[in-house]
């Protein structure tokens, strides 16, 4: 078979990879998902069998699986199929890093099966003339290059994945490869038996070793190159849509066909695989896809892997629509019908009403007043002092003076004088708070009563008797000004009313009603 796998040039192929994937190629808008199924999918014999593909080598290779099962439906896929690079020992070698995505899908499910393409030499694709092959084969039939595959086998058993099938020195009987049988078959057999030897050495491993030729007799038979049941587990096939033979059925029969590796498989009891297979020379030949997933139902393989790019490929190759009609078709996964139990209804409870919450009055805090409980005597600055001298009191009794001025606030916050009547004297209510300057205010003992929760206009206070006009002369030692004290204080001090003399206002602190008084 004269295609390429690609796989030298690591560096050159992971940057192309995540380039790939910054424009979303990965992502289900690719054409291979945009194709539809006109008909209902038929599930075949083909979707018992463990399956899977090989979408790219590195970690987008995992990624596309899953975009992969959806386009099918949900079909499980249970193989994860990837290549080593061949191009240095190191790469050979599965360098650092390089299967840890692998490894780590592989270890999210125990009935999954991971499958590793490994070369037996480097510049395993750099068309290593027949002289030089036979050189390196017999080399490492001389046990020169074990020391790689032990590696190999050490980093795949700490991964994880010490039960992976490795896919040895595939499609051997062609001329692609840089691992071919066909220069030295007896050292190429030895030196296959070496690797696996090296491979198995180490503590812990349960590999299996598949021998995968190509479909045919290519360069040489493959049954030639058979190295012995000892040393192979599983007898595979790569098996592309080219001559010999234009059918299906043709390709199947030809001599080292489909056919032979069933019946070799049987007759040294082995089982067999597909690791590689697809279209190729025929282009979109939906009959070949149809007659080989047709095959793999009859034949149960142990597990199978579309090789999924262009030219070979059905879902990330535009090239093969009727192919991939039918692959999808036939693999399609079709939900198993579950049958219904009926709910029980469960009675309803009904809700039960929210219980309004009862808002709680606030009660304001009693002041305490610092002073000792002496009563309150009223500032002051509400008593007018006239400016003019004043003669002594007729002997008949003055008319009442004029209304005094008593703030109102108003609902601007400002306040406003209002006229207070000396008619008929009433009983006065709480006494507004008077604020006086100089003067210290006094708190009355009385709590005040609880507001109401919105806010009324404040009434205007109730007309206060006039005082008596001063009967002596102003600002002299005798001279009193008489003063109304209201009901709240004539129940502390027994008298309503009250004369204050000019000297006690100008001593207010230290006077008879001050707050140090007597």
């Amino acid at each position: 078979m004269t295609r390429r796998r690609r796989l030298t040039g690591i560096g050159i192929r992971t940057v192309a990879a995540s380039l790939l994937v910054s424009v979303g190629i990965f992502g289900e808008q690719t054409a291979g998902l945009a194709r539809a199924v006109e008909s209902e999918p038929v599930p075949s014999g083909a979707s018992a069998v463990p399956m899977g593909a090989y979408l790219d080598y590195g970690p987008s290779g995992v990624l596309r699986m899953e975009q992969l099962s959806r386009w099918l439906g949900g079909a499980e896929l249970r193989v994860g199929h990837t290549y080593l690079p061949g191009d240095r020992w190191s790469n050979i070698e599965g360098g650092p890093g390089f299967l840890d995505d692998w490894a780590r899908w592989r270890r999210d499910a125990a009935d999954r099966l991971f499958v590793l393409n490994v070369p037996m030499l480097e510049q395993t694709e750099s068309r290593v003339p027949d002289w030089q092959v036979r050189l390196l084969l017999r080399v490492g039939a001389a046990g020169r290059f074990d020391h790689h595959f032990r590696t190999l086998a050490t980093r795949l058993v700490e991964l994880g994945v010490p039960d992976a099938v490795i896919v040895l020195g595939w499609e051997m009987n062609g001329t692609t490869y840089t691992h071919r049988c066909a220069p030295d078959p007896r050292a190429w057999k030895t030196y296959w038996t070496r690797i696996v030897t090296a491979m198995r050495s180490v503590t812990g491993q349960r590999f299996r070793f598949d021998f995968a030729p190509n479909r045919g007799t290519d360069a040489i038979p493959w049954t030639s190159c058979y190295p012995g049941d000892d040393v192979v587990d599983v007898i595979g096939m790569d098996s592309y849509d080219q001559a010999p033979g234009k059918t299906f059925e043709e390709q199947a029969s030809t001599p080292y066909g489909l056919r032979t590796q069933v019946e070799f498989a049987a007759a040294h009891n082995k089982p067999i695989s597909y690791p590689e297979w697809g279209l190729f020379r025929n282009g979109d030949n939906p009959d070949y896809m149809r007659g080989m997933l047709e095959w793999i139902g009859r034949h149960k393989p142990l597990y199978q892997t579309i090789t999924d790019y262009c030219p070979h490929g059905v879902w990330q190759c535009d090239d093969n629509p009727k192919s991939s009609k039918v692959f999808r078709s036939m693999l399609y996964a079709r939900p198993v019908p579950v049958p219904t139990v009926p709910a029980v209804p469960t009675p309803s409870v009904p809700p039960v009403p929210d219980v309004p919450d009862v808002p709680t009055p606030s009660v304001p805090p009693v002041p305490t007043p610092s002073a000792p409980a002496v009563p309150p005597v009223p500032s002051v600055a509400a008593v007018p002092v006239p400016e003019e001298p004043v003669t002594a009191a007729p002997s008949t009794p003055p008319p009442a003076p004029a209304p005094l001025p008593v703030p109102v606030p108003t609902e601007t916050g400002t306040e406003t004088a209002a006229p207070v009547s000396a008619a008929t004297p009433t009983p006065t209510p709480t006494p507004q708070p008077v604020t006086t300057t100089p003067a210290p205010t006094r708190t009355p003992a009385e709590p005040a009563p609880t507001p109401d929760p919105a806010p009324a206009p404040v009434p205007a206070p109730k007309p206060v008797p006039a005082p008596a006009e001063p009967s002596v002369q102003l600002n002299s030692p005798e001279w009193c000004a008489p003063v109304d004290l209201v009901d709240w204080f004539a129940r502390w001090t027994g008298e309503r009313r009250s004369c204050v003399q000019v000297p006690s206002l100008l001593n207010w602190s230290f006077g008879p009603f001050g707050p140090f008084g007597d």
